[in-house]
């Protein structure tokens, strides 16, 4: 199974559509969004596209109803966690969250095969060392949105643990 592993969109709605639509053409069959979405209509244009959406917040938020009313409308297609996600994808354990200090964390425990963060709109892939001597896969797409460095985003393929940082287009 892929995922497509986005953040820090920033109310950036056709960027984020355009990177979920270029991880769909290229097998993606989820999307995780990392926080820092801001307004709920920068979702409304995945739904065209058909992934199951999962969000997290950020430190910037928007308005939480309009996102739980968008999540309610989805009829299932896009699903708001709140502070993190832990959920299994074709049997791999992922975490995910928006900040790295909490990622971190969670990915020492051992826990997960995968964990996801966001925040400081730096992509990055690397293996964290967990307290049973195993390791754990910490990836950050960086910011979809381009603020503060080029977009990015992240095709995550579980049954590999493949993990190739995209720039959008």
């Amino acid at each position: 199974m892929k995922l497509c592993i986005v953040s820090d969109s920033h109310d950036r709605a056709p960027m984020l559509a355009s990177a979920v639509m270029a991880a769909k053409e290229a097998g993606a069959e989820a999307v995780i969004h990392c926080g820092d979405l801001i307004g709920a209509m920068t979702l409304r244009p995945l739904l065209e596209i058909g992934l199951p959406v999962h969000v997290v917040h950020g430190n910037n938020l928007g308005d939480l109803l309009a996102l739980s009313t968008l999540c309610a409308a989805s009829g299932g297609l896009i699903t708001y966690h709140g502070a993190d996600i832990d959920k299994a994808f074709a049997g791999r354990k992922l975490f995910a969250t928006h900040y790295p200090h909490y990622g971190r964390g969670m990915a020492c425990t051992g826990d997960y095969d995968i964990v996801c963060y966001g925040h400081s709109h730096v992509a990055s892939v690397a293996q964290q060392p967990t307290i049973a001597g195993g390791m754990t896969w910490l990836v950050n797409p960086g910011s979809v949105g381009g603020l503060g460095a080029p977009a990015t985003w992240l095709l995550a393929d579980l049954a590999s643990f493949d993990f190739e940082i995209r720039s959008l287009q």
